[in-house]
């Protein structure tokens, strides 16, 4: 535009900063340019502040890409990540990072820094708007208000993003002046006040936005992200890391409020994801599970089946038709890679480069479907008598629709061509192949060939309808007990893709309803951004369960590959992952080009992650020094 806002701009040129050191963003103005009361006097101009922090704040969490380069699957036991782009995700693997620095290219503004300098533009605005009297859009009136219900969402879920990273953050809700001695004294809060701030911050968004836009406004906030935050941070304060888990040397400012349970914040987390799961706009439910196409499609995006009938056309399109996201997702990032993102994770037969390959640790989890109609994990005691073979892991038993979607396996159909992990250019560990037997399916357009057409890609959303099914489901179990209602619930989600129920069992066994709840989290949200945080708040890698596990699997055998063979389902603490491997053998039963198969389990490395350090990112030392007052992180 012709007054391109050029006092803003270079002004957040030039002090992208962070929380201590963001000193004068609007409070000066350089020569011969607009004024604080120039911008905030136009509606217009105020306009294209607020879209300008839409664009910030969803930069700052995209799901298929949260590491700039990567998705945050290859940090956890979901995947492993190439070597390109200076091999960041395996940097933080390998324990390569520490609070003088992160792994390079990792930085989308997701960090410390970037996400107070977003924090401080919602204020800047809030601030500005109610100081110059901003008009309201004069064609569209009302606009303005729902304007400022974006930005107040926008402050809590910057600070969410904040506290998901950091644990006990600051809460800014005010614009600081770099000369005031507020500027350099910031103390972080508890966990438990930033939900409370965060709630009341979406309650004065909710009271302003829309129920649902539609049309070209359709992925602004509406009264569902509102909601879908209010749940998200219960849960995460219902949660182990933050309800009575035990945390290792736990040195937070509010270890004490942490240490006891409390099972009212449960209550809260029902309450909160029930209100997603019964919103309505005009009188109709307002999010729904997507349920186009029936069992008998199986066709790709240009109608054709070249999955050997595998792939559900309708566990494709659940993340590309928008009829899925406009009932489902409750939000989400537009646009967020191109058709170049498909062709980097690709098999090298196909001119990829693999960038992101599942691991055996997640393949584990897709349960399969036994002879009594219901859906059992390949780790349970009946899966042999049922007739699971590990030699023959993906066909020996129908395993869960949503494995055949999600990954490419040796003996899958891909385009029509059978994939072969034991020689040519997928063999596992040939160039720019993959190291752990698998590649990725998940997310992609099968029928794109690269360099054949240009087309941009959503990514799942960063809430789906799912994730809060689950929170209530565990909620519920987690304070009345295990009941027909969420097993009904979990069913659904199930369902949707084809996948047998839950055993009824479930319904009267808190346990086994809690077990069958996470694993669904894990298998339904593979590769959409939250692995990464669950095994973080369910404290996993410190679990006494899970490092029992690491205990017996070190004794299982004379080396890692025996131990790998002889001891599984492996243990959650995000200190190795495995893969698989195919071995000629001529009673395999898997036969491709002539050649008999048998699949074999082998240890692909260790990882590095520390208890109670890695739990949380570190302040940089940089911010530390600039305001004393805050205290770094357990273990940093």
């Amino acid at each position: 535009m012709k007054r391109k806002l050029v006092f803003y701009h270079i002004l957040v040129l030039l002090l992208y900063c962070s929380l201590s050191s963001c000193d004068d963003f609007l409070d000066r103005e350089p020569d011969d340019e607009e004024t604080a009361s120039d911008v905030f006097t136009r509606f217009d101009d105020v306009n294209e502040l607020v879209t300008d922090l839409y664009a910030n704040a969803k930069s700052a969490n995209r799901p298929l890409v949260y590491f700039d380069d990567f998705n945050s699957a290859p940090v956890t036991d979901e995947c492993e990540g190439s070597t390109v782009e200076e091999s960041s995700t395996n940097k933080y693997n390998s324990g390569d990072w520490n609070a003088d620095g992160l792994p390079s290219g990792s930085d989308c503004g997701q960090y410390w820094d970037g996400l107070w300098a977003k924090v401080r533009k919602a204020n800047v605005i809030l601030e500005g708007i109610a100081e110059y009297n901003t008009p309201d859009d004069n064609t569209d009136p009302g606009t303005l208000r729902k304007r400022i219900g974006e930005v107040y969402f926008f402050r809590a879920y910057l600070h969410w993003l904040a506290a998901r990273l950091y644990g006990e953050i600051p809460y800014v809700d005010h614009v600081v002046s770099a000369d005031s001695e507020e500027a350099n004294s910031f103390t972080r809060e508890s966990f438990h006040t930033i939900v409370e701030r965060i709630c009341q911050d979406c309650d004065s968004a909710y009271a302003r936005v829309p129920g649902k836009w539609t049309g070209s406004d359709f992925g602004r906030v509406d009264k569902g992200a509102c909601l879908g935050l209010k749940a998200i941070v219960r849960w995460m304060a219902a949660t182990p890391m933050y309800n009575g888990g035990d945390f290792p040397d736990d040195t937070r400012t509010y270890a004490s409020e942490y240490a006891s349970y409390d099972e009212s914040r449960w209550d809260s987390a029902k309450v909160a994801a029930r209100r997603v799961l019964d919103f309505t706009v005009d009188g109709a439910p307002r999010y729904s599970l997507y349920q186009e196409y029936d069992n008998t499609h199986f066709e790709d995006d240009n109608g054709d089946n070249y999955n050997n009938s595998k792939v559900y056309t309708r566990l494709w399109e659940m993340y590309y038709d928008m009829d899925a996201f406009e009932n489902e997702a409750v939000w989400f990032v537009t646009k967020d890679k191109n058709q170049a993102w498909e062709g980097d994770v690709y098999p090298p037969s196909w001119g990829g480069g693999s960038r992101q390959m599942p691991v055996q640790e997640q393949v584990d989890e897709y349960e399969y479907i036994a002879p009594d109609g219901y859906g059992y994990p390949v780790y349970s005691d009946r899966a042999v008598s049922d007739g699971y073979d590990d030699a023959d892991p993906y066909e020996s038993v129908q395993r869960d629709p949503r494995f055949y979607r999600d990954i490419i396996y040796h003996g899958a159909t891909f385009k029509n061509e059978v994939i072969n992990t034991a020689s040519g250019s997928d063999k596992i560990g040939a160039s720019n192949s993959t190291v752990t037997g698998y590649f990725l399916r998940k997310l992609l357009r099968e029928h794109y060939y690269k360099g054949n057409e240009s087309f941009t890609i959503n990514g799942p959303p960063v809430w789906r309808l799912p994730e809060f099914i689950y929170i209530y489901c565990e909620a519920v179990n987690e304070t009345t007990g295990p009941n027909q209602e969420i097993y009904d619930l979990l069913n659904e989600v199930r369902e949707r893709s084809f996948m047998a129920d839950i055993p009824s069992a479930a319904k009267s066994d808190h346990d086994l309803m809690n077990e069958y709840i996470q694993r669904e989290r894990r298998v339904e949200l593979f590769y959409e951004n939250n692995r990464i945080w669950a095994s973080r708040l369910y404290l996993q890698p410190s679990s006494s369960t899970e490092k029992a596990k690491e205990t017996a699997w070190a004794a299982a055998g004379s080396d890692n590959d025996e131990c790998s063979q002889n001891y599984w389902p492996y243990p959650k603490c995000q200190r190795m992952i495995n893969g698989m491997k195919p071995v000629e053998d001529p009673d395999g039963k898997i036969v491709i080009d002539g050649a008999h198969y048998k699949m074999q389990r082998f240890y692909v490395e260790g990882r590095v992650f520390i208890t109670p350090r890695h739990y949380l990112w570190p302040i940089m030392n940089n911010e530390l020094i600039r305001t004393p007052t805050l205290t770094q992180n357990p273990g940093w």
